[in-house]
């Protein structure tokens, strides 16, 4: 008989990854996140997926409808759950190197401790690794290990346009 006791237990998030992920990955999305969040009667089931280009409405959609008949079939959740399927979206949370690498090129805001205090970086993220990323800010470029990052999410800047009929030589 073998002893179980000893094998690191899966959360339920972790469980429900197992099962999305390779779903996922059939459909050629990609699973960037998962949470589980709240409690029983009040569940949340927060799965962001993205894919190749970018994902439209329609996809993210029918994406929600297979996911809620797959975890329907395949997961023992107990209780209630609400199923939330979305994008990363224009201003997306960096959390895992993959995102980081993802992000390389764009505009970012990362929280770093630097000795003893909390510091503010925007800049264009120059590189990203396993071990941490590069930021670009007015030139300088700041070396960051992930470990020291408290959090970080890329920026969307709205350029507007000019109204029409401003801007232009008058007669």
């Amino acid at each position: 008989m073998r002893d179980t006791g000893t094998l690191p237990k899966m959360t339920a998030a972790e469980r429900l990854s197992a099962v999305v992920g390779p779903y996922l990955e059939a459909e050629r999305l990609e699973l960037d996140s998962l949470e589980l969040l709240g409690h029983r009667g009040a569940r949340l089931l927060r799965v962001v997926v993205d894919a190749e280009g970018g994902i439209d409405l329609d996809r993210l959609a029918e994406t929600s409808r297979r996911l809620s008949r797959l975890l329907d079939a395949e997961t023992d959740l107990e209780g209630p759950y609400r199923l939330e399927v979305s994008s990363p979206g224009l201003e997306r949370r960096l959390r895992i190197p993959r995102h980081f690498e993802k992000a390389v090129g764009r505009e970012v805001v990362i929280k770093v401790r630097n000795e003893g205090r909390n510091i503010s970086l925007r800049g264009r993220l120059a590189s990203a690794d396993e071990e941490g990323c590069e930021l670009s800010v007015e030139g300088e470029r700041h070396a960051l290990l992930y470990g020291a990052i408290l959090s970080a999410r890329t920026v969307f800047r709205w350029d507007a346009s000019p109204k029409p009929g401003k801007g232009k030589a008058r007669p």
